[in-house]
C-alpha cells in the first residue's frame, strides 16, 4: 500500500514557524492580524487564506511573497518532528508499505524540511505545490502524485490532520486516515469523511490493519 503523508500537523509541528511568518507578512503590509486563530491557516493554501483576510488577490500575492521571504531562511526550521513519528516511519520501512510526502506546502520547502529532520530516507519521494501556486489544491496534488508514480487509487491511502487532506483523498477515490495530534479536530476529520481516526503515531499500524480488514 502507498501511504501519502501530509507534512504540517501530521509529521511535524510547524505552528511556531508558520504563525511567525504570517505575522511578519501582515506587519510588513501594515495590516492588522486576522480575527481567526492563526493555527487555522496551517493546511489550506496560503494564497486562499491571505485573499480571504485581505480581500484582494493582488495584495494576497504580495503577502505570500513576504511570508516566503521569512519562511525560506528562518521559518521552515522553527519546526519539530512529532514524538513517535521517526519510530512509526521506521516500522513502515520494515513493512510492504511505501511512504510518500504529499503536502500543499511548496515542494522546495518541504524537501528541505524532510532532509533537515533526517526523514528523507524514510520516503520514496516528496510531492508538494509549486511556488507559482500549481497543485496547491490537495486534490490536484494527490492526482498528480498518483499519475506520476502510476499508483492505482485502490493502492493508496491519504494520511493527514485537516479536512483538506480528507476531501482531497475522497475527490480522487482514496481512503483516508485522519490524525488528531495535528491542527484539525476529530469532528472536522470525521465530518470530512475520514475512514479512520488515529490518535497517536504508534496507533497508525492498527488503523491501517483496520482499513485492510474492512
Amino acid at each position: 500500500m502507498h501511504l501519502l503523508f501530509d507534512l504540517d500537523g501530521t509529521l511535524t509541528n510547524s505552528q511556531w514557524g508558520i504563525t511567525a511568518c504570517i505575522r511578519h507578512a501582515f506587519q510588513q503590509l501594515g495590516q492588522p492580524l486576522p480575527g481567526t486563530a492563526l493555527t487555522e491557516w496551517i493546511g489550506p493554501p496560503l494564497q486562499e487564506s491571505f485573499t480571504t483576510a485581505l480581500g484582494c488577490p493582488k495584495r494576497a500575492a504580495e503577502a505570500v511573497g513576504l511570508y516566503r521571504d521569512r519562511f525560506a531562511t528562518v521559518g521552515l526550521y522553527e519546526n519539530e518532528v512529532y514524538a513517535g513519528i521517526p519510530e512509526m516511519l521506521g516500522e513502515l520501512q520494515r513493512s510492504p508499505h511505501v511512504a510518500w510526502v504529499c503536502t500543499s506546502k511548496p515542494r522546495v520547502f518541504a524537501q528541505k524540511i524532510v532532509e533537515h529532520f533526517q526523514l528523507a530516507p524514510m520516503f520514496a519521494g516528496v510531492y508538494g505545490s509549486e511556488l507559482n501556486g500549481d497543485r496547491a489544491d490537495k486534490a490536484d496534488l494527490i492526482a498528480h502524485l498518483l499519475a506520476q508514480e502510476q499508483i492505482p487509487t485502490t493502492a493508496a491511502i491519504m494520511i493527514g490532520d485537516r479536512h483538506h487532506d480528507i476531501h482531497g483523498a475522497k475527490q480522487n477515490g482514496l481512503r483516508a486516515i485522519g490524525v488528531t495530534w495535528g491542527f484539525g479536530s476529530a469532528t472536522e476529520l470525521t465530518e470530512a469523511g475520514a475512514d479512520r481516526l488515529c490518535h497517536t503515531p504508534k496507533a497508525l499500524g492498527d488503523a491501517l490493519r483496520s482499513l485492510h480488514n474492512n
